[in-house]
């Protein structure tokens, strides 16, 4: 995870690049847990229980109970009325899901979300529901009429892009149903936030929403970043590309880039519990499975407020770095070594870029070059730091990857990292072994030869 003190800072100009994961729980960002904005935990889509364990909420008017098995059929066929209805761009179907009675500007936001999600390629756009995870309902908001009965079942919302998503990806709603005679509405997405279920807003909660398709890959941004998405647009399948020359075809070699508009919008995107404050760009995931290699949701998001400043290299450096981080984020187990991971994403982020190694890494350069060489590995504290400390973690750890790229060849590079990656936290002791194993060489041999290169590429 990168941040920065200023555009100033960090290889000069180059705006710092911060990556996360989203796990269940989680920042690649992995995920904050289950009940937050952030996805749910389970990587499997959660099956519909049986309802009947669930609670009932107090009937204000004692009409008598639907069915606790008809109420779940009949909120399930709700939802899909309501995934059906944004599929095939039907306004009025998805409103009818929509309580009439309830509030009016919760029902004018409804109406905008559906406007919003115009024009974007969904291959795929369901709900499931989950009975079985009901919580008790509050009570609604002072002027709704009271309804005949309220459910707030689990509810999560599984979509998809068409052409870029391999996998469909889910994220948590905090819905709260309402009963009405014979018919259930949609009343609220929000009454659950205090017993810490939050809807999940996407970028078509912010503002109407615009794609830029490529061919490897697509661009989602709003009508007041039109020419930067155009920008990134032209970019993206060279970066994609760029990636796969050096990791291989083993992933999916698409990717989506979402533009925000605005820091509100940007820390919707990356979760909560991410300071937003000094990046221009991460890459997240909504749940991984390192097992199996599967990533759901990958995205690279771009910050607003650095974003405009970005000219045509920093931005192709940017792109380069964090879709490699979506290309080894099947391997990469949380807790990995940060000077690998981050090294190797600089790596092939300025690989082709004609930068000198002093514009990409003018802090190292300058402690080189007073005589200062590094005395072991950058450890995951240093990327914690903030300032000069932390522009040198990122630095010494993009040249210690160009140094084992230039020794050993790319394809060794790739290794090591496939091998140590995929191991996540190891001891000093495992890990000088893997780097004996994959490099030939011990610890000591392998900082020494570093340390030669370092003097001979910046003296």
């Amino acid at each position: 995870m990168r941040t920065m003190a200023g555009l100033g800072r960090l290889r000069g100009w180059l705006v710092a690049i911060v990556a996360m994961t989203l796990l269940a729980g989680l920042v690649l960002v992995s995920v904050p847990s289950a009940e937050t904005s952030a996805p749910p935990v389970a990587a499997s889509e959660p099956a519909l229980s049986d309802p009947s364990s669930s609670e009932v909420a107090p009937n204000a008017n004692r009409a008598p109970a639907v069915r606790r098995d008809d109420r779940a059929d009949a909120v399930r066929e709700l939802l899909e009325r309501r995934a059906s209805a944004v599929l095939r761009r039907d306004r009025e179907a998805f409103l009818d899901t929509v309580d009439p009675l309830g509030e009016t500007s919760f029902r004018t936001a409804q109406g905008a979300l559906f406007d919003n999600l115009d024009g974007l390629p969904f291959g795929e756009w369901r709900y499931t529901l989950d009975a079985g995870q009901a919580l008790p309902p509050p009570a609604l908001p002072s002027g709704v009429p009271s309804a005949d009965e309220l459910w707030a079942p689990k509810v999560e919302l599984r979509y998809a892009f068409q052409g870029v998503d391999v996998v469909s990806t889910s994220r948590s709603m905090g819905y709260l149903f309402a009963r009405r005679g014979g018919d259930w509405f949609l009343v609220s997405d929000t009454a659950l936030e205090p017993q810490g279920r939050r809807t999940w807003r996407g970028p078509w909660d912010f503002g109407p929403c615009q794609a830029v398709r490529t061919r490897r890959g697509m661009v989602i941004g709003h009508p007041g970043n039109q020419s930067l998405a155009a920008a990134v647009a032209r970019e993206l399948d060279g970066a994609v590309a760029a990636v796969s020359e050096v990791w291989g075809d083993g992933w999916p070699e698409r990717a989506v880039v979402l533009l925000p508009e605005t820091m509100i919008e940007l820390q919707a995107l990356v979760g909560p519990e991410f300071s937003v404050d000094g990046i221009a760009a991460v890459a997240v995931a909504d749940r991984v499975d390192t097992r199996v290699g599967t990533v759901e949701g990958p995205r690279v998001v771009i910050n607003p407020r650095t974003a405009s400043r970005l000219s045509l290299t920093p931005l192709r450096v940017v792109l380069r770095h964090e879709i490699t981080h979506v290309a080894a984020r099947g391997v990469t187990v949380d807790g990995a070594p940060m000077w690998l991971t981050e090294g190797f994403a600089d790596y092939v982020g300025y690989r082709t870029s004609g930068l000198a190694p002093a514009q990409a890494a003018p802090e190292l350069a300058r402690r080189v070059r007073a005589g200062f060489l590094p005395d072991d590995l950058p450890g995951n504290r240093d990327f914690q730091t903030t300032g000069d400390r932390l522009d040198l973690a990122y630095q010494q750890s993009w040249s210690l990857a160009a140094y084992v790229a230039g020794r050993s060849g790319e394809a060794r590079l790739v290794r090591l990292y496939r091998r140590i990656a995929s191991a996540g936290p190891t001891d000093r002791s495992t890990m000088d072994n893997m780097l004996a194993e994959e490099l030939g060489v011990g610890r000591a041999e392998l900082l020494e030869g570093w340390r030669s290169h370092l003097v001979a590429t910046f003296r």
